[in-house]
């Protein structure tokens, strides 16, 4: 049902047809109201009704302003690992969306249960040496970190969380899909309105494979990187065996993803030239075992941020395919210069 519903609600969001512009009028009263709240919300904050909390290292945001799907958990992977070249001890802090857990915050290791901490948590601790700290209140989050040893704070998905100061806001953007219909949550994806990227430091555009057409990408005098996007090496949830892509090519296979937009992995198997047979969840959805449960004995591929929810219901046809980010090195040189000067100020 709930993967229903979310199918439904990315075709009104960014499908183009009369029938789906309808679709989006029908939920309009409700985007006024979800409008009105994140408007309030924001000029609560900037006029001081409500106050930020400084901490006491520097923190660096990145985030969105449309949910799911814009490749914002990679690129704070690349970021953690940029810092850590730089000398730097990064702390991570993440909502921990979808766990359980009864206490918060959290510290994520490798050994944590996604169950309990959530899927990007556990991914977050397990591709980076950072400290990560999983938790609802940014602030708390955000001191745990610092108790562990962290001198500087990688907010992941916390463009919203205003009640935590930053030192840099980078926004994050899918450079095929964009802002989609450009309508306030839950008429369109927005969280915020698009102008909301002009008063970030830094606008980072995800691209898959080839270069795409910025045909919904707003307007803005926001500096802008172009981060691009890989499918890597494929290895396995069983003994780690790795297996490029390339060694499938031809090859029949099946695809589970569950995140915020399943069909552009899918896509990029593709694009590698495999046959790909796609089963689609809803973004962080849990891996029950019947997810894995095919007819026949193909194997089955799979994003490292739903791998992390399966390592004890998986067998010998699991693999886990790594997403390798780029950035070209004008740009590269560019966002890190951003992010210096704020460490600089500290």
């Amino acid at each position: 049902m709930r993967s229903s519903v979310d199918a439904a609600l990315q075709r009104i969001w960014y499908g183009r047809s009369p029938w789906l512009t309808a679709c989006a009028w029908l939920l309009a009263p409700l985007s006024w109201l979800f409008a009105s709240v994140a408007l309030l919300r924001r000029w609560a904050y900037r006029s001081g009704a409500l106050r930020a909390v400084r901490v006491s290292r520097p923190v660096i945001v990145v985030g969105n302003v449309t949910v799911g799907g814009t490749g914002k958990t990679p690129f704070v992977i690349w970021l953690a690992e940029c810092l850590r070249a730089r000398g730097l001890r990064p702390g991570i802090i993440t909502r921990g969306y979808g766990g359980a857990a009864h206490i918060w915050p959290q510290r994520v290791t490798a050994d944590s249960d996604a169950g309990q901490v959530g899927d990007e948590a556990l991914l977050l601790a397990l591709r980076t040496r950072a400290i990560v700290i999983a938790g609802p209140n940014r602030v708390d989050d955000a001191r745990a970190a610092i108790e562990l040893g962290a001198d500087v704070i990688l907010s992941d998905d916390g463009l919203q969380h205003y009640g935590l100061a930053r030192d840099v806001e980078i926004a994050v953007l899918d450079g095929e899909r964009g802002v989609g219909n450009g309508r306030y949550l839950p008429a369109g994806p927005l969280r915020e309105g698009v102008s909301r990227l002009g008063r970030v430091d830094l606008l980072a555009i995800t691209r898959r494979g080839g270069l795409q057409a910025d045909a919904f990408v707003p307007q803005s005098a926001t500096p802008c990187v172009e981060v691009r996007h890989r499918l890597g090496d494929a290895y396995s949830l069983v003994n780690g065996e790795r297996r490029a892509l390339a060694a499938l090519q031809g090859r029949r296979v099946h695809a589970v993803a569950g995140i915020g937009h399943p069909q552009a992995f899918f896509d990029a198997l593709r694009a590698a030239g495999l046959e790909v047979d796609g089963r689609a969840l809803p973004d962080h959805a849990p891996i029950a075992s019947n997810v894995l449960q095919f007819e026949d004995a193909l194997d089955i591929l799979m994003t490292e941020k739903d791998a992390v929810k399966c390592r004890a219901l998986a067998d010998r046809r699991c693999w886990a395919v790594e997403l390798v980010v780029e950035l070209p090195e004008a740009d590269r040189v560019r966002l890190l210069s951003i992010v210096d000067q704020a460490l600089r100020r500290d």
